[in-house]
């Protein structure tokens, strides 16, 4: 039996990924500080998500997930958090026309501010350093003193969180999620687009469907999921110390819960089954993710999901499959098929982006679009084949007009990356290519819908 759980556990394990702080004592004192801070989040908030998960996992909705690979103090402005608000709302109602069931709304937001690095050091002109590894650990520069891990970064990456979460609660639930408001989301270098103009199609379609449900009552004002939206948070849960810090006991269960985001998650390089990570998150009471990449097998997945999600609890394990496109048809059939096999109710979520980035002629990191595509293709096929549910989709993406990810119907190429490449870690989608690709997704959507349906009316 697994030792009784508490939020300090995980300092007795292995542990990766982790900062090396010079002063101990100085980050004791931000460790104490954060735990009398309150929650950025709520318990019962982390419930919503996991009975919606549980929708998805049994085939009655779809998760989109999606952000900043990488939240940055310098970028940190209203305007950014809006806007790739109002992308994640263009593309859910796109999604849900296409898989006509509930689209499930995560961002990588509000805490996203860490990133596990594939080296603990960068040398440039013979000086090694300390790798850059978020705002929220150290900085971009390279000087030992900016380089050097400050505990108060911890600090300010919750009060950024807090104020981000503070916007984004407004949006949702203040009348700018309105689905009158289709119309207004459409960011203006998108709406010239064809994508823009396929959003358009849609928005007109739905002003229809609006005033028809007004002239029988039904109104903005009578129904509140017209005027609303649920709309979570999610980061990788990296710094064990911040999160440790955020946890609370919930008034109502007794249930330990970070209060950090609504849904944590177990990155590629830290799903050790013995290491601090799946220690942690193993204990909370919020719905966790597992990225699961191109290096994992069967039985060590069932290891994981056996630690994780013990009582097989729909909505509480979101499998983030990552392998890159030339890889995914060889390694995830035998993943899913093990799965159906043991009675796993998990989430199936596609994350075509890690696996497919390369390194341009001109030294910049990049992600060809029609690779991104050709994964969450496969994705869908393997999932169609195997009578499993493609739950989901994990992207890098913002609202800002970058040029950071090359191909699309912008056809950006790779001499364009450096026009607009802002991104602190990896390259991510910009409001145009995620749009166009919402699309493509919902087109996917709606296909297997239509064979579930035509299966169903063959068996009957």
């Amino acid at each position: 039996m697994p030792e009784k759980w508490t939020p300090a556990n995980w300092r007795g394990k292995p542990i990766r990924q982790v900062p090396d702080y010079p002063d101990s004592q100085a980050l004791r004192e931000v460790e104490t500080l954060l735990g009398r801070y309150p929650p950025l989040v709520f318990a019962g908030e982390a419930r919503r998500l996991k009975a919606a998960l549980a929708d998805v996992a049994q085939g009655k909705g779809f998760l989109l997930q999606g952000g900043d690979c990488a939240e940055s103090f310098a970028e940190f402005h209203p305007d950014n958090i809006r806007d790739t608000f109002r992308v994640l709302l263009q593309m859910a109602v796109v999604l849900t026309y296409g898989a006509a069931c509930p689209v499930v709304k995560v961002g990588r937001l509000a805490g996203q501010f860490a990133k596990p690095r594939s080296s603990d050091t960068e040398s440039q002109d013979g000086v090694t350093l300390p790798a850059y590894r978020g705002d929220m650990i150290n900085a971009m520069e390279f000087s030992p003193e900016a380089r050097a891990a400050d505990p108060q970064r911890l600090v300010q990456a919750h009060n950024q969180a807090a104020a981000t979460l503070n916007l984004l609660r407004a949006f949702a639930q203040g009348g700018y999620a309105d689905l009158h408001k289709v119309h207004q989301w459409n960011l203006s270098f998108v709406a010239d687009s064809p994508a823009g103009a396929r959003y358009q199609d849609i928005a007109n379609r739905l002003d229809e469907t609006l005033a028809f449900m007004a002239a029988c009552g039904v109104t903005s004002e009578t129904t509140p999921q017209i005027r609303e939206t649920d709309f979570f948070t999610s980061h990788e849960a990296l710094l064990l110390n911040y999160e440790q810090a955020m946890t609370r006991v919930d008034s109502t269960t007794g249930e330990w819960y970070d209060t950090s985001a609504h849904l944590l998650w177990i990155g590629d390089r830290t799903r050790d089954p013995h290491g601090a990570h799946v220690e942690f998150l193993r204990g909370i009471g919020n719905p966790v993710g597992l990225k699961v990449g191109p290096t994992a097998d069967a039985d060590g997945l069932m290891r994981l999901i056996d630690i994780l999600d013990p009582a097989n609890d729909p909505g509480r394990l979101t499998l983030i499959v990552r392998m890159g496109a030339d890889r995914i048809e060889g390694l995830l059939p035998p993943l899913v098929r093990r799965l159906r096999r043991e009675g796993r109710q998990v989430v199936w979520a596609c994350d075509p982006m890690h696996g497919n980035t390369v390194k341009s002629a001109s030294g910049f990191k990049t992600r060809h679009f029609d690779r991104i595509l050709a994964e969450v293709q496969a994705f869908f096929a393997i999932h169609r084949a195997e009578g499993s549910h493609a739950g989901g989709v994990h992207f890098e993406m913002t609202g800002q007009d970058v040029t950071e990810c090359v191909g699309g119907a912008q056809a950006i190429t790779e001499a364009h990356l450096g026009a607009r490449y802002h991104t602190h870690c990896d390259p991510r989608l910009n409001a145009k290519q995620a749009l166009e690709l919402a699309f493509l997704l919902a087109e996917m959507l709606k296909e297997a819908r239509t064979q579930r349906r035509d299966r169903a009316a063959a068996g009957s």
